[in-house]
């Protein structure tokens, strides 16, 4: 586990020589300024963290409680390419910093050496910027210009892998996040997006699990060899199902299937939200698609000793606190917008902004992670209140270290979520099955 004292260590390592070194390479600081490579990531950082709607005058507010006296005008002139080159710079290093908290007491969850969580989220950019990080650009929604994040969670030890960034047309299988191995023994969750029978088949080689949903129209054959229709296949079950299957027409991974059949609202639900996908992106919804949303399907490697159906229905759900906590990012970090029209501005604040809710993530696992019914939520906004203590004593480790202690104390007593008897919550279905 990371401790506080090591945190403020490694926060005032990364905004402080690290960001000066960066800004040496990237061209920022090529004269004797007062607002140097340090200084300026700080000012941006800290005042995105404290508002991630902050303006140039909440900024330089910011500069000054870290001693640097600067107008909104001479900040502004400080956005420019070789400053966005270094925030990208301070951000590689951040990302490559292992912060981790004890594992959370979910009994469910320490079957596994660790559970990985996936996903990504594309950052719209303006079309100049298209010659540094491209975007799809092919289809009348998506931006020609677009960057796009990629983060793995741990929710054992909250440990994260990211935020790594790529072109916004990047496919998600092939981000170093998706090809980077995992212990034997870890489970792996992702989306449909990171759907691959190669790579699942690789993964069972090296003893890694993984629980996923299976993508449309792959093949699954019964443990006769006998393709299937899979929609037929699950009508003839009960309305639970736990199959040996094994899918892919070359590659016949084998694996189970399991299946919940869902409430006739729930599925005609689902039937509609397809419909409106399919017309949107003005594709053809097959029939078989819409009959299988009677369903909720999983296929996986984790043997029927590990995990019980119920077990793996819960777990799959799981997947949902990254898509959460990128939400978050963007609701609360407002990682996706900028206040500026500048495009090196644009980008210093998307940087900075990553930055913050990596930093922000920090803060969590060392304060509340560890608490299984912690709320990401309220955390971010209890930080948000801390921040400008946290400027004010950032050049003293000591006292940055008693600010972090008086926010842990605060975090502690305040962040945690109320259980829900209607709709429980994820880790109250975890701790049940615990």
């Amino acid at each position: 586990m990371t401790t506080i004292p090591q945190l403020a260590t490694i926060l005032q390592t990364v905004l402080g020589p690290v960001a000066d070194a960066v800004a040496k390479g990237s061209g920022f600081m090529q004269r004797h300024s007062k607002l140097t490579g340090s200084k300026f990531t700080q000012t941006l950082v800290l005042g995105h963290l404290e508002d991630g709607e902050a303006t140039l005058t909440d900024l330089t507010s910011t500069a000054q409680a870290l001693g640097v006296d600067i107008t909104p005008q001479g900040l502004d002139q400080r956005f420019t390419k070789s400053a966005a080159a270094m925030m990208k710079g301070v951000l590689d290093y951040a990302v490559q910093q292992v912060i981790a908290s004890d594992p959370a007491a979910l009994p469910l969850l320490q079957r596994f050496t660790s559970v990985c969580l996936i996903d990504s989220s594309t950052i719209a950019l303006p079309e100049v910027l298209a010659a540094v990080w491209a975007g799809c650009g092919n289809q009348t929604d998506q931006a020609g210009a677009a960057l796009k994040i990629h983060l793995r969670l741990d929710m054992l030890t909250g440990a994260l892998t990211g935020p790594a960034i790529t072109s916004g047309r990047t496919h998600d299988r092939s981000s170093t996040v998706a090809a980077a191995p995992l212990p034997s023994g870890a489970l792996r969750l992702a989306d449909v997006g990171y759907f691959s029978l190669a790579a699942m088949q690789a993964m069972s080689g090296d003893q890694v699990y993984w629980l996923s949903r299976i993508q449309a129209n792959t093949a699954v054959f019964d443990s006769t060899g006998q393709r299937q229709v899979l929609s037929r296949f699950l009508d003839a079950q009960a309305d639970t199902a736990d199959l040996g299957v094994t899918v892919g027409v070359h590659e016949r991974v084998p694996c189970r299937l399991i299946a919940q059949r869902v409430p006739d609202e729930v599925a005609e639900q689902r039937r509609r939200r397809i419909r409106e996908e399919g017309k949107r992106r003005g594709q053809r919804v097959s029939e078989e698609r819409l009959r299988l949303a009677a369903w909720t399907i999983y296929i996986t490697n984790v043997p029927a000793s590990l995990l019980s159906v119920a077990e793996a229905l819960v777990l799959g759900r799981m997947r949902w606190q990254i898509e959460l906590l990128i939400k978050l990012w963007k609701s609360h970090g407002h990682i996706d917008e900028s206040r500026s029209e500048k495009p090196w501005h644009i980008l210093c604040d998307v940087y900075a902004k990553l930055l913050a809710m990596l930093i922000q993530h920090w803060l969590v696992l060392v304060t509340v992670w560890r608490y299984v019914d912690r709320s990401l939520s309220k955390a971010a906004k209890m930080i948000q209140k801390h921040v400008r203590d946290l400027e004010t004593h950032f050049t003293d480790e000591s006292e940055l270290t008693e600010a972090l202690i008086t926010l842990t104390r605060c975090l502690s007593k305040s962040c945690r979520m109320n259980k829900s008897h209607k709709d429980p919550r994820t880790f109250q279905l975890l701790q049940g099955l615990g």
